[in-house]
């Protein structure tokens, strides 16, 4: 493929279906672009499963287009039935803009502000969407669309064949979808539109609806939906959502993310998360013996890009006092506790339920039992013990659960 964008989409991994891709690769050639992909804000943060998408988003700036980010007010009060078992949960506006502001912070840090050529565009859905006259969208826009068509698209054919209810609230997105696209290309004249393969249905959707009411060529593609080697979902952990916010998810917990990836994935996900150069990260795979080594410059160079690249070298150093020396590190997860309450002394049970470092005290026996944690490195035997201040010399002492939960604990 010549053009560099384009090429370097499919050398990463990321391109999967394009609609017209050799028509698309002679315009990218030609002149900047204007492309767009739309997030819906279900919660005030998105979570790493979206993270392809805005990396899409940074690699069209460095090859000279520009992105739009279409932040879904209108979408999201619908709920996209892609990929999902049951409705959505409805929330108010109020709830969405908030969701909206917080997201937005994550497109601030990622995406370059620096060029008035390549700097995003936002854009809110509900400013077009919340104005729709019923009667005349269903004229202007409904009779473009037949049921037999969508009744075919993945979002909708699965959940009927599951024999699970699937609203007609929901059974519009895809025309919403398409109609944000429209609009897109009327007023901006962006003229491509991506997204994960699941939307691949809607996307086409949109395609279709400028050709017929335009007369005009725009163009579709998808990138691929990342599962682990391990068959997990990408994004989720058993403690939950690698939310991209930071006051969701803290810069060590990221780069741990990273840095515990696992081995069959190192090596994708170079491609997918970080800008080595491609070439460079075959050779690197290929010469390097030490797949954690890998691992760690895979946790500094997506922490960098979210975080900056202080916050991915504290991360690395914690990781480093924590678990290859007897250190603390500084950059661990922090709990505050008064120190009246270990001046009277509390079990050790309590003090770990009541914190969270575990789930129960049950958890906490357990954990105990099979040799697990250690306070400041050293092996707790005793599940009776009774934690006192004049146990810590300092205000401050470490907490680890297993080889990869530790705790600052801040005496105040």
């Amino acid at each position: 493929m010549k053009n560099k964008f384009l090429a370097e989409m499919q050398s990463r991994g990321y391109l999967h279906q394009c609609t017209n891709l050799a028509k698309l690769s002679e315009i990218c050639d030609k002149k900047s672009i204007l492309g767009y992909i739309g997030f819906d804000c279900t919660a005030s943060s998105l979570h790493v499963g979206s993270l392809m998408q805005i990396m899409i988003l940074r690699l069209m700036q460095r090859h000279g287009h520009r992105p739009i980010v279409l932040l879904g007010g209108g979408t999201t009060l619908i709920g996209d039935p892609s990929g999902k078992d049951s409705t959505r949960k409805i929330l108010k506006k109020e709830e969405i803009k908030k969701n909206i502001k917080s997201i937005k912070k994550v497109f601030d840090k990622i995406l370059d502000n620096s060029s008035n050529k390549t700097k995003p565009i936002y854009v809110d859905n509900a400013k077009w969407l919340a104005k729709l006259n019923y009667i005349q969208f269903l004229r202007d826009v409904g009779m473009h669309f037949t049921i037999n068509k969508m009744l075919t698209f993945d979002s909708v054919k699965l959940r009927l064949e599951r024999e699970q209810s699937l609203s007609y609230m929901e059974f519009n997105y895809m025309i919403l979808q398409a109609y944000d696209f429209y609009q897109l290309y009327k007023k901006n004249n962006c003229i491509l539109q991506i997204g994960g393969s699941d939307q691949w249905g809607n996307i086409i959707n949109g395609v279709e609806l400028i050709r017929r009411i335009m007369q005009k060529e725009s163009f579709g593609l998808t990138s691929p939906l990342i599962t682990l080697a391990s068959g997990a979902k990408m994004g989720k952990t058993e403690k939950g959502a690698i939310w991209l916010n930071e006051n969701l998810f803290s810069p060590y917990d990221y780069w741990q993310f990273w840095r515990n990836t696992d081995d069959r994935d190192v090596k994708r996900f170079l491609n997918f998360f970080t800008e080595l150069d491609t070439n460079k990260i075959i050779d690197l795979c290929h010469k390097e013996k030490n797949i954690n080594n890998l691992k760690i410059l895979l946790a500094n160079e997506a922490t960098k890009i979210l975080h900056g690249e202080t916050a991915a070298k504290k991360a690395e150093q914690t990781a480093l006092e924590t678990f290859e020396g007897k250190g603390v590190g500084s950059n661990l997860p922090e709990i505050k506790i008064k120190s009246i309450i270990l001046k009277n002394g509390i079990s050790l049970l309590e003090f770990l339920s009541t914190n969270k470092i575990m789930s129960s005290k049950s958890e906490a026996r357990r954990a105990i039992a099979n040799k697990g944690l250690k306070i400041n490195n050293i092996l707790i035997n005793d599940e009776k013990k009774i934690l006192y201040i004049t146990d810590f010399k300092e205000k401050i002492f470490k907490v680890s659960h297993g080889k990869k939960k530790h705790y600052i604990i801040k005496i105040i």
